[in-house]
């Protein structure tokens, strides 16, 4: 589902209860979100279109189930449990952020999805991040198990690079000074030829073997083809005992193809993100950086999936709630 889409079919709060209950219980038969029971009684509340500031903010849906099961009897709405759980938003404008959010190819800034939205700013920063740890969970009923952290390691023939985010702009006087770095965040990418993207948050200033080799076991499987690198001295170290007869390298210093030995993919993938970065959200936390970079991990991943709408919708019905106060914390 595209935005148009969204739009025509998913107008009113019955539509959108309709829509998430046909991704949480895809059987048909709901079920009690405690026991587990499917004899369930389903209440229709009327919204009373006087209602109060004060009964605004306790969130009742027009749509509540009781369960039947005599030890049990739990009340509970479709959106119990999910991230929908505690907003009091209206659903369309969720499902209106996330369309806009998932086909974003290089991102969508909080400022951007106010002025769409009709939102306060923090509103929209909130929803933007609970969309990304849907992105980046795994958690969800139709996610993904090789993205966002989860699943299977990379095989075939892998390339990794690493860059550099963020930080004060460099004067000219600085470049080529290390101690620049030490203001930027250090980001390590892995990915598949034709295959999956990793990207991982690994500190501030300049990337360590101590840190990238943890990511080679977490992320790269030992069968793997061949492993691919620029001539940065951090790699002979950090492959280590680890695939090392398997590693090739080329020096950028004097060429960047060598037949088929390059890191031309994995370097696209890190001009994609940085685009969005300076094009779209013009700056970055390290703080909240590795949620970012899920979201773009996510997004590449699936540039090829039909219905990226209903899989990230049915990850926010899969994921847990999230606070406010875990991302200011």
């Amino acid at each position: 589902m595209n935005l148009i889409d969204v739009s025509t079919n998913l107008q009113t709060e019955d539509q959108c209860l309709d829509f998430i209950e046909k991704v949480r219980w895809a059987d048909g038969k709901i079920r009690c979100v405690r026991c587990g029971n499917d004899k369930v009684s389903r209440i229709t509340r009327t919204v009373n279109p006087k209602i109060t500031r004060t009964e605004k903010k306790q969130n009742k849906r027009t749509r509540l189930y009781a369960c039947l099961e005599s030890t049990c009897k739990h009340r509970f709405t479709p959106t119990v449990g999910t991230l929908f759980h505690d907003s009091h938003l209206p659903l369309n404008k969720w499902f209106a952020a996330v369309a806009l959010i998932v086909h974003a190819k290089k991102g969508m800034s909080a400022k951007q999805v106010q002025r769409h939205l009709g939102v306060n700013y923090r509103t929209a920063w909130y929803m933007g991040h609970r969309i990304r740890k849907a992105m980046a969970s795994g958690e969800g009923i139709l996610s993904n198990p090789g993205s966002g952290g989860h699943g299977a390691k990379l095989s075939g023939t892998v390339e990794i690079d690493e860059t550099y985010v963020g930080g004060t702009t460099i004067r000219k006087k600085e470049r080529g000074n290390q101690k620049s770095y030490q203001r930027k965040a250090a980001v390590v990418g892995m990915i598949e030829r034709g295959g999956e993207l990793r990207l991982r948050h690994v500190g501030a200033g300049n990337t360590t073997a101590a840190q990238v080799r943890p990511l080679l076991h977490e992320l790269v499987d030992r069968s793997v083809d061949r492993v691919m690198t620029d001539e940065s001295t951090i790699y002979p170290f950090a492959f280590d005992g680890f695939c090392a007869s398997k590693h090739e390298t080329i020096a950028h210093k004097y060429e960047y193809v060598r037949g088929d030995v390059h890191t031309n993919t994995i370097e696209s993938a890190f001009s994609l993100f940085k685009r969005g970065v300076f094009g779209s959200f013009h700056r970055v936390s390290h703080k909240h950086l590795q949620r970012y970079l899920y979201e773009f991990e996510y997004r590449f991943n699936r540039r090829t999936t039909p219905d990226l709408f209903g899989e990230t919708v049915a990850n926010l019905v899969g994921t847990k709630p999230m606070e406010y106060r875990q991302l200011v914390s």
